[in-house]
């Protein structure tokens, strides 16, 4: 799959269980680690739980595996990396905290129409 179309499955899988504020960084340009950073937040621990099992259950369905999950055991942030795209979910105090969307603010940020 290739890492726009893999872009757009997390996007959805992410709309799909009610993300807030998601946000989309292109870094193919300034890393060779991702190519897509994606960003949302949720509204507990167990809906963070529920955003980033939502992104691995719709990846694993396409045949991609997560390399790695971080913090999926009740924390306030949790990360897929699906190789291409690598998937942030955070609590709004965290988000806010750690700040990516500044640490990559020369990135092209590509928003995301219609999310909350």
């Amino acid at each position: 799959m290739q890492a726009e179309q893999l872009k757009d499955l997390v996007i959805s899988a992410l709309g799909e269980v009610k993300a807030q504020d998601v946000s989309v960084i292109d870094v193919r340009d300034r890393t060779s680690v991702t190519d897509y950073m994606v960003l949302a937040s949720g509204t507990s621990n167990r809906h963070l739980k529920s955003l980033a099992d939502s992104v691995i259950a719709e990846a694993k369905e396409q045949g991609v595996r997560a390399s790695n999950v971080e913090g999926n055991n009740v924390s306030d942030w949790i990360l897929v990396d699906l190789g291409d795209v690598v998937v942030h979910v955070m609590m709004p105090a965290t988000r806010e905290f750690y700040d990516l969307e500044r640490l990559w603010r020369d990135a092209p940020d590509l928003g995301v129409a219609g999310s909350e």
